[in-house]
């Protein structure tokens, strides 16, 4: 088992919602995270390119630091699949903007991985990593151009480094079961987010019982911000993650 550790993030539970701020509206934004911060099993949120395309990354993580102290988890759609030469720059300015992590799916190569997930750790950011979308062509398998194998390689690479947060999507309770054990037979206190929850296909109960032993986030898009009430919307969602701890 590797013992490396990078610079870490404690969240408030071992078990939760990560809601991806996926809403190109500020005023939207802001209205689902007041709502839901203070939401027991809400642990993190995503910020992703709506807002960042639109008001830039340093204001977007400005604004969120007006209404919330939970961590901001970056995500590029997706960082990693670039030449290394570019990992460095992209962790720097993303540790300048403020953001506390940043999710990587650094499907390059093992130099992709060491570049963006290492030169996270680097920065004093958490890299959350991946490689995998809940998507019926994504590998080859299904008609896709990933390889089939891919995120178990990337994961090796990954907890090689020192890796401990990790994204499988949900829409498979098998594949999330297989990750998790490979994860909890490899990686100290590992901790796995996973994406494809409702619309998808993916449920809380079914991925969260898949992924037992693992600290376990389910990151949640429209079902908290377009609700009618964000904060019931993501009390519910963290509700059912909260069973699990």
């Amino acid at each position: 088992m590797n013992s490396k550790r990078p610079t870490g993030i404690n969240f408030r539970t071992t078990h939760g919602i990560v809601p991806a701020l996926d809403s190109p509206d500020l005023d939207e934004v802001r209205r689902v995270v007041e709502a839901s911060t203070g939401v027991e099993g809400v642990v993190a949120y995503k910020l992703g390119l709506t807002m960042v395309l639109r008001y830039g990354l340093a204001e977007a993580v400005r604004v969120l630091r007006e209404v919330t102290e939970l961590p901001i988890l970056y995500d590029h759609q997706k960082a990693g699949p670039d030449v290394p030469d570019m990992a460095g720059k992209f962790c720097a300015l993303a540790r300048e903007a403020g953001v506390d992590g940043l999710i990587l799916f650094p499907l390059a190569g093992p130099n992709a991985v060491d570049g963006f997930a290492g030169g996270a750790i680097e920065h004093g950011l958490l890299p959350v990593v991946g490689g995998d979308l809940p998507l019926p062509d994504y590998n080859v398998a299904g008609g896709g151009y990933v390889a089939d194998d891919a995120l178990e390689r990337i994961f090796e690479r990954a907890a090689d480094i020192g890796t401990r947060d990790f994204i499988v999507p949900g829409h498979k309770a098998e594949k999330v079961r297989r990750h998790a054990e490979w994860l909890q037979a490899n990686v100290q206190a590992p901790r796995l987010f996973i994406p494809g929850i409702g619309a998808l296909g993916g449920t809380i109960e079914g991925t969260f019982a898949a992924a037992e032993g693992c600290h376990t986030y389910a990151v949640v898009g429209r079902a908290v911000y377009a609700a009618d009430n964000p904060g019931e919307a993501a009390r519910m969602l963290a509700g059912q993650a909260l069973q699990f701890t």
